[in-house]
């Protein structure tokens, strides 16, 4: 018997599997997600990136396409990817001049992996209808690492019917893609993601601050207390590093302070109170007096051990 006996879905399926795909933002993230719709999607990407050089260079490693601006690379596309710094730079390569959204046919799918506001998501849900096309918003964790190896966490905001749509094709650099609920509820997610992650690295830059002064070997704790209630993704993958002083692996302080302006905006908005994510926000600041702009947001710790 085979597997799908309908016509109808088969043809569905096989039309997904090679989707015309566009992707706005060749950063450290959106370069290799840009390649794993490629090569593991199958599908045929279009690319645009503010510096030319940086699109070309995707393109002589994965094979696709080039375009000059975002209303070109999106021109014919089934689905439409942005991976950008912020708020305005998402404006400017959507609804600016040559922005996204007037190059989009009608059904098409703009699918957001910024991290940026719920209030920018809303924004662009109102003005991809206004067009004729869909829009879901769909930041990303998991850091580079995460998009290098195609296993990223994707928190989506946005219709039902058009997440099914987009899932299968959003899967090609992900692990994990959950609809969180309507227009803006991806970034809203995403920001509960950041309030987590800043709580749990203060914790372990102090944990482990404290065991060397207290003369342990952060090596066998981190043995013991990883397997029991303390442990985390962060405890796994960043002691050592921390413990050497080292802080070049990952999400860099800058990118985190601009998540947690996003996130204390919005609690001053709803009225959450968020005490300690205001602190770690003011610690990483003092981070970024030290030189560490570029610093993993491990880097916590090297303020406690500064001379």
């Amino acid at each position: 018997m085979p597997v799908c006996s309908n016509p109808r879905i088969s043809n569905e399926r096989r039309r997904i599997s090679m989707a015309k795909v566009a992707f706005i933002g060749l950063g450290v993230m959106g370069f290799p997600m840009a390649g794993h719709l490629k090569e593991k999607g199958g599908h045929e990407v279009t690319v645009y990136n503010r510096t030319a050089a940086k699109a070309k260079a995707w393109a002589k490693k994965y094979g696709g396409k080039t375009a000059a601006t975002p209303a070109e690379a999106a021109r014919d596309a089934d689905f439409v990817f942005t991976c950008v710094g912020n708020d305005d730079d998402l404006r400017s390569v959507t609804t600016g001049p040559d922005g996204a959204l007037s190059g989009m046919k009608g059904g098409a799918v703009l699918i957001d992996n910024t991290t940026a506001s719920a209030e920018v998501a809303r924004e662009l849900y109102e003005a991809a209808k206004a067009k004729g096309v869909e829009f879901i918003d769909a930041p990303v964790s998991g850091g580079q690492a995460g998009a290098e190896n195609g296993v990223l966490t994707v928190m989506c905001g946005g219709d039902e019917a058009v997440f099914e749509k987009a899932k299968p094709v959003i899967s090609a650099y992900a692990r994990m893609v959950g609809l969180m609920g309507p227009a803006g509820a991806g970034q809203l997610t995403k920001m509960i993601n950041q309030i987590c992650i800043a709580g749990l690295v203060q914790g372990l830059a102090e944990g482990i601050h404290f065991g060397k002064r207290a003369g342990l070997d952060i090596e066998k704790v981190v043995e013991v207390i990883s397997k029991g209630a303390a442990g985390s993704w962060q405890m796994e993958n960043r002691h050592k590093t921390m413990n050497e002083g080292k802080y070049d692996f990952g999400f860099a302080v800058d990118w985190m302070r601009k998540d947690l302006g996003i996130v204390l905006a919005e609690a001053r908005s709803n009225g959450a109170k968020l005490p300690v994510t205001a602190l770690v926000d003011q610690f990483y600041g003092d981070v970024q007096a030290l030189g560490g702009n570029r610093w993993d947001t491990s880097s916590l710790l090297a303020r406690l051990e500064k001379k």
